[in-house]
């Protein structure tokens, strides 16, 4: 009886660790910048690791243009490259984190929900 109780100490302990990490984690992903670009690098969008877009940026000479569909394709293209990146940034965080906290089967567990999945850290 007294052998479980010292289990479930550590695994609140673990359950505590793991709520910091994410915590400082997710205010470390606010400060990573990823960027996307399109058209040659006439359209370009910048997020966060937290798969937020903090800025887009088109040339002049490509709003000189007026092809408003053209701009709106380089868009979305700039912006989803931008969040591709931002996600892949964010799966290497928690992937780390993972091997940091040396707690089995966590990075299998994070792989499932795309969150990457060596939690070895290479």
């Amino acid at each position: 009886m007294l052998k479980g109780l010292g289990n479930l100490a550590n695994l609140m302990k673990s359950a505590q660790q793991l709520q910091d990490k994410l915590s400082s984690m997710n205010d470390a992903l606010a400060d990573v910048r990823v960027e996307g670009s399109a058209g040659g690098g006439m359209v370009t969008v910048e997020a966060t690791a937290q798969q937020r877009i903090v800025r887009c940026q088109i040339e002049d000479s490509l709003v000189a243009t007026g092809e408003r569909e053209m701009i709106e394709e380089l868009v979305v293209s700039a912006t989803n490259q931008a969040l591709e990146k931002a996600k892949q940034a964010q799966a290497d965080a928690m992937s780390r984190m993972a091997g940091d906290l040396n707690i089995p089967g966590l990075g299998d567990a994070l792989s499932r929900f795309g969150l990457g999945g060596d939690a070895s850290g290479s």
